[in-house]
């Protein structure tokens, strides 16, 4: 497990004698992985002109669903005349656990569906290569059919049409849900697109079973809402699930406004919190902000300059760590803000997964706490049950840095974690 804070310290737990090989087999196994479940789906760009959209029926400009014939029909298409440029795995949890893994260089764990068999070259062949070898796809269902597929048509003027099938992507099944995996985990990752499935799809069952878990194992869970159109579909029936299911909840401004009625992020959050323990919001080219709870008696005073928004001096306790509510004696609400991370991307390349990768940087924070609370459970950061090793300002820091790493390039998806020693930094800060 790698840990989150100032990458300039090395070692976060110092050895001061090397261990032999019976010492640690006589150590317990440290379990700190992610679950995760997700629709497989792959992310297929490609140009192309305003006969082939007319010839399949896409009005320009706008997202469609289409059926599995015409998918295919399209793909082969696109790959006849080579004219496919990017090709991803995507799916919001599928990235968000692949993102985690790389950053912790450690294990998730991903439930969902996959083709059988796979053939080369295909979509599932193409979600397999895409994804971190830390996450563990073993416990993917079997199905006979293609998986999801997500494609990005742009025409010669760059306006974009979004063609999208979801395959078998929505037949998971509850029995191939592993409860003594979600039992040991760090936290458990959904979206509100898997509560949206048709006639004969089982992903809502299988997705509430994994919930049911988490919660009767006190593991946290931690929602993505998604798309603010799913969420306007019912607004009250999402915020009694949050309240009753749900301990991390990661929204944009758009869906925050639709969710809570407030655009201003501050009181959306704020409103959030009547539901849930911590709320991840991202706001495009305001920054994030990271909103929670923590223990009046442990509360810490920030030491950035205070801020004030619709809320004064909303960041005063922002060196504190975030905290259940239930866990707080007497809990106090927390808020941190951060602007984009060097002023955000000179060219942004790509917007789609620069919320999964926040939420990444964040589940790995949370990672990280229970794997020292498993290792030091004696030590001062566990007096009380916390949900973050980190203050919210330094998670607020590391979902910001890996949000521009995601916006500096084309796929949703990193492929390294971030540098050990960041060039915008001077070279003093990293001699001390």
């Amino acid at each position: 497990m790698k840990f989150p804070g100032q990458r300039k310290i090395k070692h976060y737990f110092p050895v001061k004698a090397k261990k032999t090989s019976n010492d640690a087999a006589k150590q317990p196994i440290i379990s700190s992985h992610i679950c995760g479940i997700d629709q497989t789906l792959v992310d297929i760009e490609a140009p192309v002109n305003d006969e082939f959209l007319e010839r399949f029926s896409l009005l320009k400009g706008t997202s469609c669903l289409v059926d599995d014939l015409q998918a295919e029909a399209i793909y082969n298409e696109l790959l006849r005349d080579n004219l496919i440029c990017h090709e991803y795995a995507g799916g919001t949890i599928g990235n968000t656990v692949h993102n985690f893994s790389v950053l912790s260089d450690d294990r998730s764990v991903l439930f969902g569906v996959i083709s059988d068999p796979i053939r080369a070259k295909g979509y599932a062949y193409k979600y397999l290569c895409n994804t971190s070898s830390k996450v563990d796809l073993d416990l993917l269902e079997p199905v006979s059919g293609p998986i999801g597929r997500c494609f990005t048509l742009i025409s010669e003027d760059g306006e974009r049409t979004f063609a999208f099938n979801s395959g078998m992507s929505n037949a998971l099944t509850p029995e191939f849900i592993d409860e003594s995996l979600i039992a040991t985990s760090s936290a458990l990752v959904i979206s509100s697109y898997l509560m949206r499935v048709g006639d004969g799809d089982t992903m809502d069952k299988a997705t509430m079973t994994a919930v049911t878990y988490a919660n009767k194992y006190s593991v946290p869970v931690v929602l993505s809402l998604g798309t603010k159109q799913i969420i306007a579909q019912d607004p009250a029936w999402w915020i009694n699930f949050i309240d009753k299911h749900v301990t991390v909840l990661a929204m944009n401004e758009e869906e925050a406004e639709t969710l809570t009625g407030e655009a201003d992020p501050l009181q959306a959050s704020k409103k959030a919190l009547e539901v849930a323990d911590l709320v991840l919001l991202t706001a495009g080219a305001e920054g994030l902000y990271l909103s929670g709870f923590t223990d009046d008696d442990l509360k810490r005073d920030t030491a950035n300059p205070l801020k004030t928004g619709s809320i004064g001096d909303f960041n005063e306790f922002e060196f504190s760590r975030a905290m259940r509510k239930d866990d707080c004696a007497k809990p106090i609400m927390v808020f941190s803000h951060i602007e984009p991370y060097m002023g955000g991307p000179e060219k942004i390349k790509n917007t789609n997964g620069a919320g999964d990768g926040a939420l990444a940087a964040l589940l790995h924070d949370m990672a990280a706490n229970h794997y020292h609370r498993q290792h030091f459970p004696t030590s001062s950061k566990h007096v009380k049950p916390a949900l973050s090793y980190s203050s919210f300002a330094q998670v607020c820091k590391y979902s910001n840095r890996v949000s521009f790493e995601i916006l500096n390039q084309h796929s949703p998806r990193l492929s390294k974690g971030l540098p050990e020693k960041e060039d915008s930094l001077e070279e003093a800060y990293w001699e001390t």
